[in-house]
């Protein structure tokens, strides 16, 4: 195990070095005053980017304008409010499952599990907050501010990657759709009562968690994908539509599927971080929120 962290880190560690390469230029599109990633791009460089991307209404332009223009600002404005707000309802209606946290200790995720979610989740979040600042840009007022997290964004992105990448390797086994997950989705898991006996049963992870590791790794691909010819340039214009429109449209499903991972994590289940951290659950905890997993631990020993 101590092998696997060891070169966990040395990954880490060339991945960081090599964060900021530089990206091919921009001269195809006759833009002035960008000269690589790394420089700063002014006002004027931004207008004509802006104007390249649409300044025809062939094939993809108006379709791209219009989307770009008329939805998708409103559609994360509405995703950052009602999400929350839904959230909330929720705790204050329902409330969060609580545990006394009593019995038996099982090791859940080990030293390696945790290591690789949490690299893989920093560098999310990163790329989270740094996209959402830069759709908004002109709302903070643009300017250094917002380079800042312009400047964060693609190195976030080389590092969430490969270890993306393992965390699929790594957890893809239990992530298989299962019989019974489509009705456990359909009734929400049984969240949707106070009873802890309501509660559907499940294996290692639940179909919420399923859906969301999906997402966030396949999902998370196509973004880097898309994210890298949106930073390089490297097609031509129509290609640049396509992928800017899948990239603020996924981006979309996976702000959502963010915002619920974090609702479930810190505050739909107390105490249920502490597994991520410490890589285990007890036993009254286990026995509820993942039946199935328990009795097959429990059977075990």
């Amino acid at each position: 195990m101590s092998k696997r962290i060891f070169l966990s880190l040395i990954m880490l560690v060339l991945i960081t070095v090599y964060a900021y390469p530089y990206f091919y230029s921009y001269e195809k599109y006759d833009l002035k005053n960008i000269e690589s990633y790394n420089t700063v791009l002014l006002t004027d460089s931004y207008k004509q980017i802006s104007k390249e991307f649409t300044k025809d209404w062939k094939n993809y332009g108006k379709t791209f304008l219009v989307l770009q223009k008329n939805y998708v600002k409103k559609i994360y404005i509405l995703i950052l409010i009602l999400i929350p707000l839904i959230f909330l309802l929720h705790y204050i209606i329902i409330g969060p499952k609580r545990f006394s946290h009593d019995g038996e200790k099982f090791l859940i995720f080990n030293v390696l599990n945790r290591l690789v979610h949490w690299i893989t989740a920093a560098a999310f979040t990163i790329l989270v907050i740094s996209g959402l600042v830069m759709l908004f840009g002109k709302y903070f007022g643009g300017g250094s501010f917002v380079r800042f997290f312009r400047y964060l964004h693609a190195p976030a992105a080389f590092i969430f990657t490969p270890f993306a990448i393992v965390m699929f390797l790594m957890w893809v086994k239990d992530m298989i759709i299962a019989p019974g997950d489509i009705k456990w989705i359909i009734k929400f898991g049984g969240y949707l009562s106070k009873k802890l006996d309501n509660i559907m049963p499940v294996g290692k992870f639940n179909p919420g968690q399923k859906s969301w590791f999906w997402l966030a790794t396949m999902g998370g691909m196509i973004m880097m994908f898309t994210g890298y010819f949106l930073y390089s340039f490297d097609t031509d214009v129509n290609n640049l539509r396509i992928y800017a429109l899948i990239h603020n449209f996924l981006g979309m499903l996976l702000l959502i599927m963010f915002l619920v991972h974090l609702y479930m994590s810190l505050f739909a289940i107390k105490g249920s971080l502490k597994s991520m951290i410490t890589g285990y659950k007890h036993e009254d905890e286990l026995k509820y929120m993942h039946n199935r997993y328990y009795v097959k631990v429990k059977g075990g020993k």
